[in-house]
């Protein structure tokens, strides 16, 4: 049973009619009269009596009718209690970020939760992972959203997952290995190579290069993930990246390729850290349960 066939069945019931209830909740009237079939089976009982008039309520849906209303109303008195604290919360919230995750994340956190808590001050830190780190484990900030892969302080800190990235190949169009059926870590090491420093990247490559008997060709190093977007969309190198900096054109307009290497399965885990074992701001809750609701 759902809240959507107990709303569907209040319909009927008010109007009596399979088309008006239909029009009134705005689904065909062939889904309004499946959804109430399936009611009256999941419950057992007949909670309509039908004929070419409409739909009358037998004694069953009368009670049905009675518990549907209370369902509902306790439903929506719920949400309104919710809402009503979510707005009227005050407090301070401090968030650490690293840079690669305030440029693809940031914005979108602070959307939703300054949405749910408008009158909750919030106030960002951007540096390198380790000072984050440093500042969450003194408690100057109250959570961190960052790259989880290279901690350090994890018996100290708690941590959460949002997303598992994983890494592929940046290429521009019409280049050789987009006819391959399949590329490896040996076929990309064996071009020129764009290596995106940022946020500790150089460190998390280093980790998968590590199984080749080679060195990769790196022709050049840069902080900045647009300027890698524009040197691969050029021609000048490829370059391996996580999925969430991808974007399928540089600002020029140029189209970027990324392909799946078949031997590389290592992931960017990004996601959020806070202070272990005292008690936590309510503020950091309800930052947590804002994010854990858009990253199901």
């Amino acid at each position: 049973m759902t809240l959507k066939q107990i709303r569907y069945f209040i319909a009927v019931a008010e109007l009596g009619s399979i088309s008006a209830a239909a029009q009134t909740v705005f689904i065909s009237q062939s889904t309004l009269t499946l959804a109430i079939q399936q009611l009256e089976e999941e419950l057992d009982a007949a909670l309509f009596t039908r004929s070419a008039k409409g739909m009358t309520l037998t004694h069953q849906g009368h009670q049905f009718l009675r518990q549907s209303n209370l369902i509902q109303s306790t439903v929506q008195s719920a949400k309104r209690n919710l809402q009503a604290f979510n707005y009227q919360e005050e407090g301070e919230l401090v968030i650490g970020v690293t840079s690669l995750v305030a440029g693809y994340f940031l914005a979108d956190l602070l959307t939703r939760f300054q949405l749910a808590y408008p009158k909750v001050g919030v106030s960002v830190v951007e540096d390198e992972r380790h000072y984050v780190e440093h500042l969450l484990v003194n408690g100057e900030i109250d959570v961190g959203v960052l790259i989880l892969s290279n901690l350090e302080n994890r018996q100290a800190l708690q941590t959460e997952v949002l997303v598992h990235s994983p890494y592929r190949l940046w290429l521009p169009t019409r280049h050789p290995l987009l006819d391959y059926d399949s590329i490896s870590l040996a076929d990309a090491a064996a071009e020129p190579l764009i290596q995106l420093n940022a946020d500790e990247m150089a460190h998390n490559a280093r980790s998968f290069w590590r199984q080749l008997d080679h060195s990769p060709n790196i022709i050049l190093r840069t902080n900045s993930t647009e300027a890698v977007r524009s040197l691969v969309a050029s021609g000048f190198g490829l370059s391996i990246q996580p999925d969430i900096t991808h974007r399928p054109w540089s600002l020029e307009g140029d189209i970027i390729e990324a392909r799946s290497l078949h031997d590389l399965n290592d992931t960017l885990d990004v996601g959020l850290a806070w202070r272990r074992g005292s008690q936590r701001p309510a503020m950091v809750d309800a930052f947590l349960s804002v994010v854990r609701g858009g990253h199901r």
